[in-house]
């Protein structure tokens, strides 16, 4: 099987549950009556608060001196299971296990594309910045949707009514169209909120992984609901962005739908995964 794929392959393989693992509707934020849910809402008035230009460019250069830790990939998978993700209505399990059903699932249906499988496993990694040693950031700063900062704040983000408390919101340098940037600039030339996307796919670029440049955008951008899901934004996307969307739409589905209570043998697996970690990144990563 080739990179160029057809989205289409993915609706005749895999088979898309219509409920999570609590029985509700996946990625149901208006259930008000839910605790939970009352939750999720809180957590994005916080985000869409804090998430800031500013903020962003501030905390990514803390984060670009990579002088957290020293570990290799499987080492910080085994950190994941101490993480959870508040800003999740469909998740409450260890992280380690949605990962390795993301990846099982996705093995399934493309047995020759290895980089997508370890692609899988590691999108969420950068969870770890919520735990103390890697700067214990509020939930807030790790997960939720993002979106980019630096230009308007597009309606199709989730809980957009609390963006008009953001700063950025009335700053005529940051509430147009293109704000900062320009057309078809490219994503990579774009900042987005701050996260877990951010910080792996920052690892990831720093420590010299040989992950194709597909591999490397599902990492950044899979949170990044408004563009894959609403199609908001394209107008800063270049063509590569464009080629790369093609394997993020494939991803997402494993990505949303593998949150089951099927538990994966960690043990099992991990030989398949250790051989691509080898393959893909160095021994040791610097965080």
């Amino acid at each position: 099987m080739t990179m160029q794929v057809e989205v289409q392959k993915i609706h005749d393989q895999f088979m898309v549950p219509q409920t999570n693992a609590f029985g509700h509707n996946f990625r149901d934020y208006n259930n008000v009556e839910n605790e939970r849910q009352k939750g999720v809402e809180k957590f994005y008035k916080t985000q869409h608060i804090n998430q800031t230009y500013e903020f962003v460019k501030k905390i990514r250069q803390d984060y670009e001196k990579f002088d957290k830790a020293e570990m290799s990939i499987w080492e910080c998978c085994e950190l994941l299971n101490d993480v959870v993700d508040e800003s999740d209505p469909d998740l409450d399990e260890p992280q380690i296990q949605h990962l390795l059903q993301s990846a099982e699932a996705i093995r399934k249906d493309y047995p020759n594309e290895d980089w997508l499988h370890l692609t899988a496993l590691i999108h969420d990694l950068g969870k770890i910045i919520t735990l103390p040693k890697f700067g214990g950031l509020p939930q807030w700063a790790v997960v939720g949707d993002t979106f980019p900062v630096g230009c308007a704040f597009d309606e199709s983000i989730i809980h957009h009514k609390y963006f008009q408390e953001n700063q950025d919101f009335n700053n005529p340098i940051y509430n147009t169209k293109y704000g900062v940037y320009s057309e078809n600039c490219g994503l990579e030339n774009v900042m987005m909120s701050f996260g877990h996307d951010d910080y792996m796919y920052m690892v990831a670029k720093e420590n010299g992984t040989t992950l194709p440049s597909a591999g490397l955008f599902i990492i950044r951008y899979h949170s990044f609901y408004p563009l894959h899901k609403n199609g908001a934004y394209k107008h800063l996307m270049n063509e590569e962005d464009e080629d790369n969307l093609k394997w993020l739409h494939i991803f997402n589905k494993y990505d949303l739908y593998s949150k089951s209570k099927v538990y994966v043998n960690v043990e099992e697996v991990k030989p398949y995964y250790m051989s691509l970690i080898e393959k893909y990144f160095p021994a040791k990563l610097r965080w």
